[in-house]
C-alpha cells in the first residue's frame, strides 16, 4: 500500500471523524447511530495508516511526491 493521503486530507479525516463519533454517541440513536459511528471508524483509519482505498481505483492522491532525490 502506497501512502495517498496527505497531512491537510488526514487532519480534516480526523475532525470529521470526531464528529461522527459525537453524533453516533450523543445525539442520534439506531441506525443513523450505527452509520455515523462507522464512518467515523473508518476516517479515522485512513488518517491513521495515510491510504484510502476510494482514492486508489480514482487516481486521486494528496500525498506529496518528493521530486528531490538525489
Amino acid at each position: 500500500m502506497k501512502a495517498n493521503v496527505g497531512n491537510l486530507d488526514r487532519i480534516i479525516r480526523l475532525v470529521l471523524a470526531v464528529g461522527f463519533f459525537y453524533l453516533a454517541f450523543f445525539a442520534l440513536s439506531g441506525t443513523w447511530a450505527i452509520v455515523t459511528g462507522v464512518l467515523g471508524v473508518v476516517m479515522l483509519g485512513t488518517a491513521a495508516i495515510s491510504y484510502c482505498p476510494l482514492y486508489a481505483p480514482l487516481g486521486i492522491g494528496t500525498y506529496p511526491v518528493r521530486t528531490d532525490f538525489v
